[in-house]
């Protein structure tokens, strides 16, 4: 009975402490970053992902700028967050792939506390068969547009008036946590996006500044149908079992991590999942968070290597039909 005692203790001591050395070592240490009456500058703010952001981030009381290239859409975009809230957002158009323009537009716009970099073009295709031309519109946009937001920003957010905590927020995709056949290219894009976000998040950390990589699934967004048209059917059959989500509702995950300085915001179920099997030397504030990843990391790899039969296997069914209709 003692030895069952003894046991017991032992079980539940285990996790304690581990918990324990989790809170003592897990860095950076949880902040809260208000929204309410902070400026809050969004890319690709016209339409999908980012117009949603603006209307939850302008219904939470924060003074919103949008920027895109569009206009006409920037426009309509105003006006339709304006009939649902009462704000009235600033706009600027300029192309993110064009650093004097995006300067420009943010000197224009003054101090900013949270600057979520949401713009992104996606053109699905199997590498071979991709155009350069194509692969440089992914990687200009996704990438150097990242990189020519941030570092126009940066001055700008140091700046802020109230000088209490900052976020930079970085849009990726499930797809820049694992690769998928058809996206090449675009994952390649998105993968970029973590190792800037890993190596920022340590040289902004002592301005009070603080990083989220946000990973939303298939999103209905305006372009999504046009890019399940240009998808590869073997890339759909790969995908099948990750559902799309709408905007608002990855709006509303987005802006709850933002405002949780959470470096991995996951938007599903899946997407959870894959924080867990990506972790690596990633961030964490969350000691919780830290203790699950520690106690699933095994079984979430054993989990991740089912999928990767599953995957395999179908790319080897489609091979193997493609030669028998071949002969």
């Amino acid at each position: 009975m003692a030895d069952l005692s003894f046991l017991g203790f032992l079980v539940l001591l285990l996790p304690l402490t581990l918990l324990l050395l989790l809170y003592l070592i897990v860095r950076p240490k949880p902040v809260r970053i208000p929204i309410k009456d902070r400026h809050v500058f969004i890319t690709g703010g016209s339409s999908g992902i980012g117009l949603a952001l603006a209307h939850q981030a302008a219904k939470e009381g924060a003074r919103v700028s949008i920027l895109a290239r569009s206009g006409k859409k920037l426009e309509e975009a105003k006006q339709s967050i304006q009939l649902a809230t009462g704000i009235e957002v600033a706009t600027y158009s300029a192309d993110v792939r064009d650093f004097d323009a995006v300067k420009t537009a943010l000197d224009e716009a003054g101090p900013v506390d949270v600057l979520v970099v949401n713009q992104g073009v996606f053109v699905p295709g199997e590498l071979e068969v991709q155009s350069l031309d194509e692969v440089r519109l992914m990687i200009d946009v996704n990438i150097t547009g990242s990189f020519h937001m941030i570092k126009a920003a940066l001055p700008l957010i140091k700046k802020r008036q109230n000088g209490g905590p900052a976020s930079i927020a970085l849009m990726s995709s499930q797809a820049g946590q694992v690769g998928i056949y058809g996206y090449t290219a675009y994952s390649a894009s998105k993968f970029g996006l973590r190792g800037l976000a890993e190596a920022l998040q340590q040289e902004v950390i002592a301005d009070d500044i603080h990083v989220s990589l946000i990973f939303p699934p298939d999103t209905e967004t305006p372009g999504l149908e046009e890019e399940n048209k240009r998808r590869p059917r073997l890339t759909s059959i790969i995908a099948a079992s990750s559902g799309a989500m709408k905007a608002d509702e990855v709006a509303k995950k987005a802006l709850d991590g933002i405002k949780s300085g959470s470096f991995i915001v996951p938007c599903n179920s899946e997407g959870f999942l894959l924080s867990i099997a990506t972790a690596g030397l990633s961030p964490q504030r969350s000691v919780l968070m830290a203790f699950v990843e520690v106690v699933a990391a095994g079984l979430i790899r054993f989990v991740a290597l089912c999928f990767q039969w599953n995957w395999y296997g179908s790319i080897e069914k489609w091979h193997a039909r493609g030669k028998r209709s071949g002969n």
